[in-house]
C-alpha cells in the first residue's frame, strides 16, 4: 500500500507577506499541492519600508481570500506564532484559531525562523543529503542567525547579529542611494556592473573570535562614503553597490566557514530572503566545497527564500511527528521568539 502522507494547511503572515500552502508530508517526501502568495511591497515601496499597521489591515481581506482557494481537507494546521510584528502575527494566529475551533484538528504554532530552514528541505536532493549535525545560516530582513540543527526540532543557536541584521544593512543602503525598497535585488542587479575592491568598506568583527555578527558599523561607513561621494553616475553607484555588496558577504561566509568547522556538520544550509543573493550563494558554495571536503551545501530553492506557508508547513510537518501540538485556546504570539 502507498504510504500515507500527513496533509498540513499553513499560514504566514509574519511581515508584509500574506501567504497560505497545503502540503502533503511524510518522513521522506514532501508535496507542495499549493504555496499561494500576496506580497505588500507595492504598497510599502512608498513608505521606503514596512509600516506595521498597515501591514496588519492588508493581512485581513487577503488571508480570507487565500484561505478559500485551498482545498480544506487537512490533518493539522500550522501557523506563524513568531518572531515577526505583532499585529501582522496577529491576524495569522487568530484565523488558525478559529479553523482549529471549527476543524476540530490540531493546531501547531511555528517558529518563523524553524520555517526558514524547513525552506531547504522542501527540496527533495537536500533532503537525500540531510543529515545530521547540519548548520543553517539565517539571512533575512530581520535576522543574521547561525544555528547548529542536531535534528528535528533540536537548534542551538551559535551566532548572530548584535545589532543590525544583514538584509537591514542592505535595505538602508540602497534608500540611502534611492533604489526602491525591498532594496536588496536591487543593490546585486546594480553591483553586477561594478568592481568589488573600488570601495574600502569595512568587515565588522570579521577577525573577530566569536561567530556573532554586527553591521550598524558598515551602515555608518557606507552613509559618510556616499555623503562624500553623491554619486550621479551610474558606473560609480555600480562600483559602490559590488563593494557594499562583498563585504556583507564576505563576513557572511567567513563567519559560516568558520561556524561549520568548529561544530563538524555534515551540511551547511542558507536560508531567508537574503539568501536570493547570487554571490551570496555563488561564495558560499565554492569555500564549502574549497574548506569543508565532505559537507554538502544545502540552499533553499529560490521560490521558497522569502516569507511563504510551504516553510511553515513544513516545519508544522516536523512538529506533528513529534505531536508538539499547541491549545487553540491559548496560543498566542511571540514577535521576539527565538529558536
Amino acid at each position: 500500500m502507498p504510504k500515507r502522507l500527513t496533509r498540513i494547511l499553513a499560514i504566514e503572515t509574519s511581515c508584509d507577506e500574506t501567504s497560505v500552502a497545503i502540503l502533503d508530508c511524510s518522513k521522506d517526501d514532501v508535496i507542495v499541492i499549493k504555496n499561494l502568495v500576496s506580497s505588500q511591497i507595492p504598497i510599502h515601496q512608498k513608505y521606503g519600508g514596512v509600516v506595521p499597521e498597515v501591514a496588519a489591515r492588508s493581512h485581513v481581506p487577503e488571508i480570507v481570500a487565500l484561505l478559500s482557494e485551498v482545498p480544506h481537507d487537512f490533518d493539522a494546521i500550522a501557523v506563524t506564532r513568531g518572531p515577526g510584528l505583532a499585529t501582522a502575527l496577529g491576524v495569522g494566529v487568530e484565523a488558525a484559531r478559529t479553523l482549529a475551533y471549527v476543524s476540530g484538528k490540531p493546531l501547531i504554532g511555528v517558529n518563523h525562523l524553524e520555517g526558514h530552514m524547513a525552506s531547504a528541505w522542501l527540496n527533495p536532493e537536500n533532503r537525500k543529503n540531510w543529515k545530521f549535525p547540519l548548520l543553517a545560516l539565517i539571512v533575512s530582513g530581520g535576522h543574521t542567525e547561525l544555528v547548529l540543527i542536531k535534528d528535528f526540532c533540536k537548534y542551538k543557536i551559535v551566532g548572530q547579529t548584535r545589532d543590525d541584521a544583514a538584509g537591514e544593512a542592505f535595505d538602508k543602503s540602497a534608500k540611502l542611494m534611492g533604489l526602491p525598497y525591498p532594496g536588496g535585488p536591487h543593490i546585486a542587479k546594480l553591483a553586477e556592473g561594478g568592481d568589488v575592491v573600488a570601495f574600502a568598506f569595512p568587515r565588522p568583527m570579521l577577525k573577530d573570535d566569536s561567530l556573532d555578527f554586527s553591521f550598524s558599523g558598515l551602515k555608518t561607513a557606507v552613509r559618510q562614503e556616499w555623503e562624500k561621494l553623491k554619486a550621479n553616475n551610474l558606473q560609480l553607484k555600480a562600483h559602490f553597490a559590488a563593494s557594499l555588496q562583498q563585504a556583507i558577504v564576505d563576513v557572511l561566509v567567513e563567519k559560516t566557514i568558520r561556524a561549520a568547522k568548529k561544530f563538524k556538520v555534515k551540511g551547511v544550509l542558507v536560508v531567508g530572503g537574503v539568501s536570493a543573493n547570487t554571490e551570496l550563494r555563488r561564495q558560499l558554495g565554492e569555500r564549502i566545497e574549497q574548506d569543508l571536503p565532505g559537507v554538502v551545501f544545502l540552499p533553499s530553492d529560490r521560490s521558497y527564500v522569502t516569507d511563504n506557508a510551504a516553510m511553515i508547513g513544513a516545519a508544522g510537518y516536523w512538529r506533528f511527528r513529534k505531536k508538539d501540538f499547541s491549545n487553540w485556546k491559548k496560543l498566542e504570539v511571540d514577535p521576539e521568539l527565538n529558536v
